[in-house]
């Protein structure tokens, strides 16, 4: 008995039962036979090891314990590049690593290479479609115990970590942490290839995608390739026809739950993103992003065929299909193919025009 209260302590909580097992203390089994029933049932319930601040599930009563050092703010580790501060030395080599650059873990399947092992584990899963992680409300799976440890705060709905400069609450406080930078205007991580800064690495990770081309998520109904796993998931919405998310002042639908809010504001006349050079507003952060360059004359993304230069990567992607021909976009009415969805829709519009002249008599 003193082995299984050992376990249950102030720091962490075992959500195992081991009543039931311990009724064999009065049989006559021998003691070896009890206890290894317990630990049976220990080694059956790995994983359910919570820490009683912020429920965050570990699989050992050591793993809390070095948890809880988070929430002590215990940082003895202290990077000499920064100054950022870990808890643990391991910790310490990996943040290293995204100055030096160093990503000596590979990928046997496609090459690609990361700053630890444990992503590694989690990137092969995108091969091989492995997702061990199961939520016990809803039955969806994952590929990483982080994911789903933040799936499970969207059904208790809790929001632990508070921005003290707005008082916008977050489930992660890796969220609350990037939130912060939006106030701070620090920018810490930087592209090395044409200078632009992010708020976040997984931000930066995508945006070099655009200098490489790389596009490893691939929607398997039509072909087409993507820079991150939300583009193809918005991307099959395509195929589907789904638009779950309506507008209740007009009826618009639309795909994606980012499309209605921005939809939204034409309606409410909001622009909250704001040039700090001359001042003109805009509906979203894309299109902010978009006019500072003309403030700057930046032209990153360029042709590789003719040496053509422009802001936007949309405009250089468009230019790119006059060298290779590609007219990507089909009229269904007449089989006229168009560089741009927007040569498409003006298409259409004309030929809804000219029948409206046509005399029925």
């Amino acid at each position: 008995m003193e082995d299984v209260d050992h376990l249950d302590s102030s720091n962490m909580t075992v959500l195992n039962n081991v009543d039931s097992v311990m009724q064999t203390q009065n049989s006559e089994k021998p003691l070896h036979s009890e206890t290894c029933t317990i630990q049976r049932l220990l080694h059956r319930n790995v994983g359910e090891y919570h820490c009683n601040i912020c429920r965050k599930t570990f699989p050992s009563e050591q793993e809390v314990f070095t948890h809880k050092k988070v929430h002590n703010k215990e940082k003895s580790f202290h990077c000499e590049i920064c100054g950022k501060s870990f808890i643990q030395n391991s910790h310490l080599i990996i943040h290293i690593r995204s100055h030096t650059g160093e990503k000596p873990f590979h990928c046997e399947i496609c090459g690609k290479s990361f700053v630890n092992n444990s992503i590694l584990k989690t990137h092969r899963r995108i091969h091989t479609g492995e997702k061990p992680y199961l939520c016990e409300i809803c039955g969806k799976s994952f590929p990483s115990n982080s994911s789903l440890t933040s799936h499970k705060t969207m059904h208790n709905g809790e929001k632990l970590f508070n921005c003290e400069v707005c008082e916008k609450s977050f489930m992660k406080n890796s969220n609350l942490i990037i939130h912060i930078r939006s106030h701070t205007g620090e920018k810490p991580f930087h592209c090395e290839i044409c200078g632009k800064y992010f708020v976040d690495n997984s931000y930066l990770s995508k945006h070099k995608k655009i200098h490489t081309g790389e596009k490893p998520f691939h929607c398997e109904t039509c072909g087409k390739s993507f820079i991150t796993s939300s583009l193809l998931k918005r991307h099959k919405i395509i195929h589907t026809g789904e638009n779950p998310f309506h507008c209740e002042i007009c009826g618009k639908s639309f795909n994606v739950n980012s499309h209605l809010i921005v939809h939204k504001r034409s309606h409410t006349g909001e622009k909250p993103y704001h040039c700090e050079i001359c001042g003109k507003s805009f509906v979203d952060k894309s299109n902010l992003t978009r006019h500072k360059i003309i403030h700057s004359g930046e032209r990153p993304f360029h042709c590789e065929i003719c040496g053509k230069s422009f802001s936007d990567n949309s405009n250089l992607v468009v230019h790119k299909r006059r060298h290779t021909g590609q007219k990507p976009y089909h009229c269904e009415m007449c089989g006229k193919s168009f560089l741009t969805k927007s040569h498409l829709k003006r298409h259409k519009q004309m030929q809804t025009r000219g029948k409206s002249f046509i005399c029925e008599a």
